[in-house]
Order: structure tokens, then sequence, then C-alpha cells
């Protein structure tokens, strides 16, 4: 199945990366129908048609699907029988049973294991009387986290021994959990491949990342590693993509160890933040190719053509008003992405700036010289 420019495409999921989908998919000639809960979502608001309405929400579901030739989501939270209900009537990539093991960690890290992809050590904890009888020296220090809805840090706690376990978890609601092994790092990295109807494989360049309170900070392409590294790190993302029989763009987080072996982090079913520099850096972005994939086209070049750094912009930079937008303006090799967020809230993604510049390190020190220059300006 092809569908051509002038087509209707159905996104679930009305934030920033739906934002940016639907821009992208507008610029090809589609036509985008967004169904989000908020009435006031990102998304939404840039969409040719929208419906506020829940994920659940059975006739608005129906009404989604009769607009729409296919039908794609934002992120990874959608109910899995959402997309079963529409498939039944249309195209819909991911696909239920991929979305419904990315977004729950227990599956996720028990799918990755039967297929023989390398994890950190790790263990379900799912009730009060397990984690009061019995004993994981082995996993200290370790990091708990929700098997669901957990996200930029929120849902983990790191514990360092029994008596901080317990505590964890009756913090985070005493829901099913994974508590997993703090490896020894030297860096994080991330690739996004797309896979297409036809089993057609890209892959973009990977991305080194640095977190900042759970949240990604800043990511550098490409990742500063050796050139095997990055051979592996793209031929398991492209595997799981495959064992996955998956349809779309996919992200797959890896730790890199202190020893140089690679560890999967997770795995997200949709574009990436730490994709988004694909926009201004490569032939295809993560969005087009998003758009390729769902509609049945060939898959489009990834190649990079500049070296980029992103720098996140979260709502602490509007602590006293708008930020000075000129720091950034003034460097002609920087871009200013804004996500139209009405609200800006501490740790919240407002936006992104991409540094573009012949070398990663040329890119980060001007990257980082703007976002002091940001930070300075709402200190003073």
């Amino acid at each position: 199945m092809h569908l051509f420019p002038g087509a209707k495409l159905g996104l679930l999921g009305g934030g920033q990366l739906g934002r940016m989908f639907a821009m992208a998919a507008q610029s090809m000639g589609y036509r985008v129908v967004v169904l989000d809960p908020s009435s006031d979502s990102p998304a939404g608001r840039v969409a040719d048609h929208f419906i506020c309405a829940d994920y659940t929400d059975r006739r608005a579901l129906e009404m989604l699907a009769a607009q729409c030739g296919a039908v794609t989501t934002e992120f990874e939270n959608i109910p899995a029988d959402s997309l079963r209900a529409l498939a039944k009537t249309c195209v819909v990539r991911p696909d239920a049973h991929s979305v419904s093991i990315a977004q729950n960690r227990i599956l996720e890290k028990q799918f990755l294991v039967e297929n023989g992809f390398q994890i950190a050590p790790f263990v379900v904890v799912d009730n009060a009387a397990q984690v009061l009888q019995t004993t994981y020296d082995d996993l200290f220090p370790g990091i708990l986290k929700v098997s669901q809805f957990g996200y930029d840090g929120k849902g983990q706690k790191r514990v360092n021994n029994q008596e901080e376990l317990i505590t964890a978890f009756d913090a985070l609601n005493k829901t099913a959990c994974v508590l997993e092994r703090l490896m020894p790092l030297r860096s994080e990295i991330s690739v996004i491949v797309a896979r297409g109807a036809d089993g057609a494989l890209e892959s973009f360049p990977v991305a080194e990342n640095q977190h900042v309170n759970g949240i990604l900070d800043v990511s550098i392409i490409p990742a500063r590693i050796s050139d095997a590294l990055i051979q592996q790190a793209k031929t398991v993302a492209k595997a799981i993509a495959g064992k996955l029989n998956y349809q779309g763009v996919l992200c797959v987080e890896f730790f890199v160890l202190e020893d140089d072996r690679l560890l999967i982090n997770e795995i997200a079913p949709r574009p990436h933040n730490s994709g988004h520099y694909s926009i201004d850096a490569c032939v295809t972005s993560q969005f087009e190719q998003q758009v390729r994939a769902l509609c049945g086209m060939p898959l489009g070049n990834t190649t990079l053509h500049h070296a980029a750094v992103m720098v996140n912009l979260l709502g602490d930079l509007w602590r006293h008003g708008e930020p000075d937008w000129p720091l950034v303006l003034q460097q002609s090799s920087a871009k200013l992405h804004l996500y139209g967020k009405t609200e800006a809230r501490p740790g919240r993604k407002m936006g992104h700036i991409t540094v573009l510049a012949q070398t990663a390190d040329d890119a980060l020190s001007k990257a980082l010289a703007i976002k002091r220059q940001l930070e300075q300006h709402i200190e003073t």
C-alpha cells in the first residue's frame, strides 16, 4: 500500500514530536489529523484537523480511522488496544505488538533477553512481599524503574541496599518495577533506525547523549566513539527492528561501558529527542522518514552533511520571562526550534537548538557557549 501526497495521515499524540511529524508531513503535501486529550496540544495547533479526545474513546478512534489512510503514534504510551482497534480499518505503523513491548519495561527486557540482546542484569520487582523477603545484593547499587509511564527520569529511584529498595518501592506506589544494576559507563549513545513495510532498513548517524537529572541535555553527532562500536550499535538496532517485524522509526538507546561493551538501555517505538538534529543536519530528518515509512514510500537518505550538537531548552530558562533569543540567532550556524507550548515549567521541554559545524568538537564548543549565555541571562 502506498499513500501519496494529498492523503490524510492520523497521529495519536499531540506533543512536540507530533508537531514536528505534522510539519514534515505537510511540507510533503500530506494532511494530518491529530487525536489528543489536551485542547492546547503543540501538534493539535498545527494539524489540518484536530480531534480532542481520550486515546481510548471509541467514537473518536472511529472518526480518525474513517478520515485517514494510515495512523502512527507520537509516543509509546498509547494503549495497544486502541492501535488494534484502528488496525481493523486502516494501516497502523508501528503496530500494537511492537508498541506493547516497548511501553512496558518488563516485556521489553524479556523480549531483548529472549532474542539474545545484551542488557544490564535486572530482576522484576512487583510485590511488597518479594521486596521484604528477597535479597538483591548482586544488583546494588542499582536503579528501580516503574514498568510503565516513566520518562525523563520520572518513575526511577537509585538504591544502594535493601533498605533503600524497600523505601523506593513504597515511594513508587508499589507498582510493578524492574531493578537494574548500575553499570560502569563511559558514555551513552542512541541509534535511530527506520524499517519500511518491505523490510528495507536505514539507520541515522549515532548520537552521543549527555543527561542532567534524567533528562537529555545535549546530543553530539557523530558520537565520539570508535567506528567498530558505531557499526555494532547500528547492527544491533537493525536486528531489533527485524525481530519485532517493525514498521516505522525506532530508537535504541545504549550504554557504552568502560570496557567498550554495548548494553541496550531501552527502545522507543517512535522518533526520539536525540534525533532532532536530523532536521538540520541530515538529508532526511527522522520525521520525514516516519512519514515515508507510514506511507509505504522508499526510505530517505540519512547522510549527515554537517556535524551537529543539539541542546534541549527546558522551562527553567523561562524563569524570568522569555529567554534572550538574539543570543541564539546571532550565531549563524545555530538553528532554533520552539514547540509552541504555552506554559513553561521546570524540566519541561520547550524547544531545542541545533548547532552545525565541520566537526563534533567545534559544534559542541559553540553549542555550550550559547547554552552558558542563555543560563547566565536568567541569573542576572
